[in-house]
Parts: C-alpha cells; sequence; structure tokens
C-alpha cells in the first residue's frame, strides 16, 4: 500500500490561502480520481479540491473554518500497489528547478513581510491578508494586538480587521483631545475629516434580522472599495438593435441544431466590445499609484446571478480571438457553471473589462460600479420595440424598431469623457452595422 498527499492546489495568482468550509468525505471512506474531497472558501470564490488518485480517505489535517495555505498537505489517501504516487519531491529536474525559483519568490515575499512594522506577535498569528490590511490602512502593531479576534483561538478575521477600520474614526472621536492653552487665533489648525456614522437600525418584533452571506459581505466591501478608489462617471448611449434582433431570429433554430446550443445576444454583444477594445487600447488597463498599466489580452469579465441572488464575474480570456461561435460556447458555459456555482478560482481571474446585462431585469439602463481593478464596465439595458425616425434617401419616417441603451461607467482619473464616450459610441456603430446576411 502506498500514502498520496493532498494538497491545496494554486487557485489564482492572488490567492494565498483558503478557508475549508466543509469535508465531503470521511476518513475510511473509498474514493475515486477527481472526486471532490473538501469544499473550501477563498475572498474570491468557492470550489471543491478533487483526489488526484484512487484511494481511501486515511488522514485528513484541518477542521472546518480553519485557513490553509497553498501547498499544504490537506490530507493523506491511501492507494493500491507499492509504487508511491509521484510527490513534488519526486518531480522532473525542470520541476525541481521550477520549484526552486517558487521556493525563491516566496522567501523574497516573506522577506517583504518581516520588514513591515505588522508581525505575529506572542501566541497570535496573523495571515498574510490581515497582515496586507493593517499595512494598507496604517494599522500599528499595538492597534493590531488589542482587535479581538473571533477566528479560532481568538485569531483576527478578514471580517474583524475590516470591522475594525470602519469603527476606527469613530472611536478615535470620542477620545477626549486636550486643548492648546497658547491662544493661536491665526493659525489654522487642521483637523481629521469627519466621519459619517450610519445611525443604528432598531428592528421591531415584527421584524426579521437575516445574517449576510459570506459572498454577500465580500461583494458589499469590494463595491464600496471601488466607490471609494475610483472617480466614477457615466455616459450613455441608445443603439438601434434591429438587425440583429432580426438575423437572431431567422438563425437560432439552426444554431441549436448545428452547435447544440442556445443563441443569446449577449455572445454578440460581447463580440462588438471586444472590438471597441481593440479599437481603444486605453479602455483596457489598470491603475497602479501613479502608473497606468496598459493590458495586453482582452478578457472580457461577464455578470452572472448567483442562486442566492450574489453576483459573481466570470472571465471570457482573450475574447476579441473568438468567433461568434466560440463566445457563444464561452457565455453558455460560464453562466450555466456560474448557476451551478461550479466555477474555479481561475474562471474569474485576469478580467481587464467588464459587461453587466441589466437588462435581463427588466432595467433600461444603470450605473454600474466599476469592477476594480479595472475602468469600465458597460451595462446592457433591455432591447424595447419604441416608434422611431428612420431616415432614408426619400426622405424620413416613423417606423418600429428595436433599441437599447448602453450605459457606461469609467474611472475619470485616467479615462476622460472624450474616450469614454468614443469607446461607447464605438460599441452602438459595432451592433448597428451587424451584417443582416452573416453566416455562422
Amino acid at each position: 500500500m502506498a500514502k498520496f498527499e493532498l494538497r491545496l492546489p494554486k487557485m489564482g495568482e492572488s490567492v494565498a490561502e483558503a478557508t475549508i468550509t466543509s469535508w465531503l468525505k470521511e476518513i475510511g471512506e473509498t474514493i475515486e480520481m477527481d472526486e471532490p474531497i473538501v469544499e473550501i472558501a477563498t475572498d474570491k470564490v468557492d470550489s471543491e479540491v478533487p483526489s488526484e488518485v484512487d484511494g481511501v480517505l486515511i488522514e485528513r489535517f484541518f477542521n472546518v473554518d480553519d485557513v490553509v495555505q497553498v501547498g499544504q498537505v490537506i490530507a493523506v489517501i491511501e492507494t493500491e500497489g507499492d509504487e508511491e504516487p509521484k510527490t513534488e519531491s519526486e518531480s522532473s529536474p525542470v520541476e525541481v528547478e521550477e520549484k526552486a525559483v517558487e521556493q525563491i519568490k516566496e522567501t523574497i515575499s516573506i522577506a517583504k513581510e518581516t520588514v513591515t512594522p505588522v508581525i505575529s506577535s506572542g501566541n497570535r498569528f496573523y495571515s498574510p491578508l490581515v497582515k496586507n490590511i493593517a499595512k494598507q490602512e496604517g494599522i500599528s502593531q499595538e492597534e493590531l494586538d488589542a482587535i479581538s479576534g473571533t477566528g479560532k483561538d481568538g485569531r483576527v478575521t478578514k471580517n474583524d480587521i475590516l470591522s475594525y477600520v470602519e469603527n476606527r474614526g469613530v472611536k478615535a472621536q470620542s477620545t477626549p483631545v486636550k486643548e492648546d492653552v497658547t491662544p493661536a487665533p491665526q493659525v489654522k489648525v487642521e483637523t481629521a475629516p469627519k466621519v459619517i456614522t450610519t445611525p443604528p437600525v432598531i428592528p421591531s418584533g415584527e421584524d426579521e434580522i437575516v445574517e449576510m452571506t459570506r459572498m454577500g459581505k465580500l461583494v458589499a466591501h469590494h463595491m464600496k472599495e471601488s466607490i471609494q478608489t475610483s472617480a466614477h462617471v457615466q455616459s450613455f448611449i441608445e443603439a438601434d438593435v434591429t438587425k440583429i434582433w432580426n438575423w437572431r431570429k431567422k438563425m437560432k433554430s439552426e444554431f441549436m441544431k448545428r452547435e447544440g446550443e442556445n443563441l443569446t445576444f449577449t455572445p454578440i454583444f460581447m463580440e462588438a466590445i471586444a472590438k471597441a477594445l481593440r479599437d481603444y487600447p486605453m479602455m483596457n488597463i489598470s491603475v497602479q499609484g501613479d502608473t497606468i498599466i496598459k493590458k495586453k489580452n482582452i478578457n472580457l469579465g461577464m455578470a452572472a446571478a448567483l442562486p442566492d441572488g450574489n453576483l459573481i464575474v466570470p472571465v471570457i480570456k482573450n475574447a476579441d480571438q473568438l468567433n461568434l461561435v466560440g463566445m457563444t460556447k464561452q457565455v453558455n458555459d460560464l453562466a450555466n457553471r456560474a448557476r451551478l456555482n461550479q466555477l474555479k478560482p481561475d474562471d474569474i481571474q485576469g478580467g481587464t473589462y467588464t459587461v453587466t446585462n441589466v437588462g435581463s431585469f427588466g432595467s433600461i439602463m444603470g450605473t454600474p460600479i466599476i469592477n476594480q481593478p479595472q475602468v469600465g464596465i458597460l451595462a446592457l439595458g433591455a432591447i424595447r420595440k419604441v416608434p422611431a425616425v428612420i431616415e432614408t434617401s426619400e426622405g424620413d419616417f416613423i417606423g418600429i424598431r428595436y433599441k437599447m441603451f448602453l450605459s457606461h461607467s469609467y474611472d475619470h482619473r485616467v479615462v476622460n469623457g472624450a474616450l469614454g464616450g468614443m469607446f461607447v459610441k464605438a460599441v452602438k456603430d459595432y451592433l448597428e452595422a451587424w451584417d443582416v446576411d452573416r453566416e455562422i
């Protein structure tokens, strides 16, 4: 018999740890290859860790709610046969070299952490995420040590430190400050900005109190952080999509028979947006401090609704390189797996621009919040059948047309009104220039 060590896999460049939410297999149970063993949660998505071998689960190293670092052994599986399954210690020379590079990077990262003023003191452990938030918010070691933790063994969790940051200003205001007795009537005293606090909501006996889900809390924090980071501004434009409406109506049955996929409007819109991003690459950027990072790839985020009502943004990688069939398959696959809670961490990584379809809920337009660290997001309104003035060489007349509003939110720190307006105008032009004789 041999033993296989199951490790927490890498789940994207920015994900260093995960929380065990539930074990799907008990010790002594038989496991098949690719069968899920444990459910985990990161700051970005919930996922499952599958087994890499057939065997029997004989040991588990973590409990529910424990935080696990990427690469740590989480369980041991006993397999049949005398040969040990290939582990990291039996890697090829190339893999060993890659592992050495990773270890050097990790050593450098740890070294950077140690030079910061915040460290794990005494018997109290602080995760890299908590340390990073403390560093960004200017929280001292003394302040961090004084925070009451709700995690295992009193550990300070992400929610604990974020709650402390939100209430930090309130506590500072309540501390009495001695006035300077020296008269200085001509000196302007700089004071800290006033913190506006939300008055407490007192429920009555008939009200129902519902705890926010973990995902709901993360989304709320992400949205608030985006508003505080970017200078949001919007541009709106109306597009005539009559040609697209009629073309899709004619082609959707044939498309279903040939491809086995439902042809929706979303991949058509995504294709136009990808083309517009290629025309205006300064919309496909991120801001880091005082520098701008121009993204080489066009990775379109597609806001999708989860079963619990929250939203998640799976990403279509290299969207400008897909034809309409490929785009449709990508859109349908990501949307279906989002509804079934089957998205993987990599499915929501690397987005460079986001699209949200508010029209699917009946809204004709919206003012979406930018998905950081991107600088733009486009909301697609509902397609409406409306009377419109139609210009022809023989004169103008009133006709029935299918129209929709495009609402473009962008970061005014780096995107001015001209660029923001020209980009959404380019999307409109691509939609209205649709070829009604186009073959799939």
